[in-house]
């Protein structure tokens, strides 16, 4: 579950660009964008408060940021031989991500300034890949698998839609968000049974990292799973993560 879009610049210079999906269990609690981790107090993130990690993880000052999509697990290890995958992120923006992580697979998107690289962890082997210039959709396989149905239909009209050259750069992207509610079998926006449970999407975020800075902002959907056309004025009127 999760969907990221990401714009790696073919120029130097030129910030990444990200747009992040949450899909979650609607009435598991959590917080939206703060400081929620007294040991890494200049780490801003998305937090779950059920097992106190972090979806979404940036450290301003030191130009990067995480975010964590669920995968498939295939080891054969016990809920007692793991550990939430909410570390994950906070890990990875303090430098001090394990080559072999002691959870359930996930794929973790990290980003600088200088790009992005897809860490796919699937409780046996780890794989880590910089992703080319370009943009890419990330979702519970591998990057641009074009056999996750919203991939193989989404991928080229967010590369044909491009970002715009304002401060509101996420506009086209939203608008092939937007298109593609139609066909629920590929929407970007999630309502899934998945494990007994509902997952929906919740949150979008967007991001901006380069060497000027990083801006992240957050837009909750105002029903879950479902086209909000005031995502993005909701981004827009989002406070910006900054330095402090």
């Amino acid at each position: 579950m999760c969907t990221v879009v990401i714009d790696v610049p073919r120029e130097s210079g030129r910030p990444v660009r990200m747009l992040a999906v949450r899909d979650e269990d609607r009435n598991r609690p959590w917080r939206g964008l703060g400081g929620w981790w007294p040991d890494q107090p200049g780490v801003h993130g998305v937090r779950d408060d059920r097992a106190g990690g972090a979806w979404l993880a940036v450290d301003p000052a030191a130009r990067r940021l995480a975010v964590l999509l669920n995968r498939e697990d295939l080891s054969e290890r016990s809920d007692d031989e793991v550990v939430s995958r909410g570390g994950i992120p906070l890990q990875s923006v303090a430098g001090s991500l394990p080559e072999t992580p002691t959870t359930r697979g996930f794929n973790l998107v990290e980003v600088d300034a200088d790009g992005a690289t897809v860490v796919e962890w699937d409780g046996l082997t780890a794989r880590r890949a910089r992703l080319a210039p370009g943009t890419h959709m990330i979702a519970h396989h591998a990057p641009d698998d074009l056999g996750t149905p919203r991939i193989g239909r989404w991928l080229e009209d967010f590369r044909r839609a491009g970002i715009a050259e304002d401060d509101e750069w996420w506009g086209p992207w939203l608008e092939v968000v937007a298109a593609s509610t139609a066909d629920p079998s590929a929407s970007v926006l999630r309502r899934d049974a998945h494990d007994g449970l509902v997952l929906e999407s919740l949150l979008v975020c967007a991001a901006t990292i380069g060497a000027d800075g990083v801006d992240v902002r957050e837009a909750v959907l105002s029903e879950p799973g479902e086209w909000d056309p005031a995502l993005g004025e909701r981004l827009r009127a989002s406070a910006p993560v900054v330095p402090q």
